[in-house]
């Protein structure tokens, strides 16, 4: 296996101590030594409630090529043979992160947004792998410690790079976007994700906004121009020194527009203008946000000079994520029915996408339309009323039962309409036995919820009880 970075590299540009015989290099990085593959650099970074000193041994039974380790945690460490002992662990793999970005040729993608991000970072690695050579962040490493990491993984080598930008407070994407450099800067959308930190949706657009300040000279800005807040995110690109800034949508002065769009149960299909050139796509994932976020990916790849019709053809065979509207296909004992998993994040905006899935979702002959609905955390005192608002989306969304959880959720089940089959509990584990014996036949249940309630142990007891009918449900 080819080596990421060389010993000496490491050394250099973390400004490190080498301890022991160090190895010719390593052929990757880990945080976690149960994930950890032999010859990856270990670096023991400190977390909220675990140290990563705690697992030196772990990470060296493990097989680890060498430890990055803290100064001041050296002599707890024992007989650990090979390190590079620095003065701060994170740090010093953000000075690795910054050193993989400054020699990198590779055309280097950053998205943020309150909702989209993931999926849209997925279906963007997705459709370039098959014109060059893509590196992108695992999971949500989205944060102080994930966008680092992500840069220090980066091989010299690639062609692409993708990397998802978060935030929960106003300063955090800045920093982070400084480190990345991205040569164009993708917003998904803005909605109330993390209001509780933030007064109303325009501090939300400055937070978000923040990407720009990293952007490349030359670099580009793309914005979801069908957002209420598209406006005030152009101007501030403008501000941040974006010089070309591009939208994307329906609207009429989207650069990269949705012409035509047929949504189905299980895929949708498109025509679009993009680069000036109207191409047609079909996504193998429903739902129009999924449209949305496709409009994204297009023009993202059309900014970094990919092949646009080859990107959109990969579009096809993209499958949805665990959490984010994973479809099973399920025997009950009289019969099949679908489990959507959503069970990963949510927000009023997903909420809504996910509540019009459910009503595009067929349901067979005797079958219904379960919502199973789960608290939209870190919405501050803007809570109970962003529930309770959440019944004109149930209603619209031809649910024939509701089964609600979690403390806030008691705010959408006081408002619900009496004539609605609803049913409410405090938490995920009441609610189990509910919706286990709810299930018919035919019926399509969705699953949706902030990470946090613990829906996705909904999820796992509905597969668990209930087997496979298919390895997963493919496009009709």
């Amino acid at each position: 296996m080819s080596l990421l970075w060389t010993a000496e590299e490491l050394v250099a540009a973390m400004g490190g101590r080498p301890v022991g015989a160090m190895p010719d290099g390593i052929t990757g990085i880990s945080i976690d030594s149960r994930t950890l593959q032999p010859g990856e650099a270990f670096f023991a970074i400190k977390g909220e409630s675990m140290d990563g000193h705690d697992f030196a041994t772990a990470a060296m039974a493990a097989g680890a090529g060498l430890l990055v380790v803290a100064e001041e945690r050296l002599p707890a460490l024992g007989r650990v043979s090979t390190m590079i002992v620095v003065t701060d662990v994170l740090m010093a793999l953000e000075q690795l992160g910054i050193a993989a970005r400054a020699r990198s040729q590779a055309k280097i993608i950053a998205i943020t947004g309150s909702a989209g991000k993931t999926s849209t970072k997925e279906m963007l690695r997705h459709a370039l792998i098959g014109v060059g050579k893509v590196h992108a962040s695992d999971k949500s490493f989205n944060n102080h410690w994930g966008v680092p990491l992500t840069l220090a993984r980066m091989p010299a080598d690639c062609d692409y790079a993708v990397f998802e930008i978060g935030m929960n407070h106003a300063g955090e994407i800045r920093p982070l976007t400084r480190m990345v450099r991205p040569h164009i800067a993708v917003v998904t959308l803005i909605a109330a994700a993390h209001l509780g930190h933030f007064r109303n949706l325009d501090e939300i657009a400055g937070a978000k906004g923040e990407i720009f300040e990293g952007v490349e000279p030359g670099g580009a800005a793309l914005i979801n121009r069908d957002d209420p807040r598209a406006k005030k995110l152009l101007k501030l690109a403008e501000e941040a020194g974006v010089e070309n800034r591009y939208g994307f949508g329906e609207h009429v002065r989207a650069n990269y527009r949705l012409l035509d769009c047929t949504l189905f149960a299980e895929h949708s299909t498109i025509s679009a203008k993009i680069g000036g050139k109207e191409i047609t796509a079909r996504i193998g994932i429903p739902g129009r946000h999924v449209v949305q976020n496709a409009l994204a990916v297009l023009g993202a790849a059309h900014l970094a000079g990919a092949p646009v019709p080859a990107v959109a053809l990969a579009l096809a065979d993209m499958r949805a994520e665990p959490g984010r509207g994973q479809r099973h296909r399920l025997k009950h004992p009289k019969g099949p029915f679908t489990l959507i998993d959503e069970s990963y994040n949510a927000n009023p905006a997903s909420m809504a996408a996910s509540l019009a899935m459910l009503k595009a979702t067929p349901v067979e002959e005797g079958g219904r339309r379960i919502a199973v609905l789960g608290d939209m955390l870190e919405l501050g005192k803007h809570a109970p009323k962003l529930h309770a608002a959440l019944a004109e989306l149930v209603r619209d969304s031809t649910a024939d039962k509701v089964l609600l959880a979690g403390p806030e959720m008691k705010a959408l089940a006081e408002v619900l309409p009496q004539e609605l089959e609803a049913e409410y509990r405090k938490s995920a584990v009441e609610l189990r036995p509910l919706l286990l014996s709810a299930i018919r036949p035919g019926d399509a249940v969705m699953v949706k919820s902030s990470k946090g309630i613990g829906f996705s142990r909904l999820v796992e007891a509905v597969v668990k009880k209930f087997p496979s009918a298919a390895v997963a449900s493919k496009p009709s």
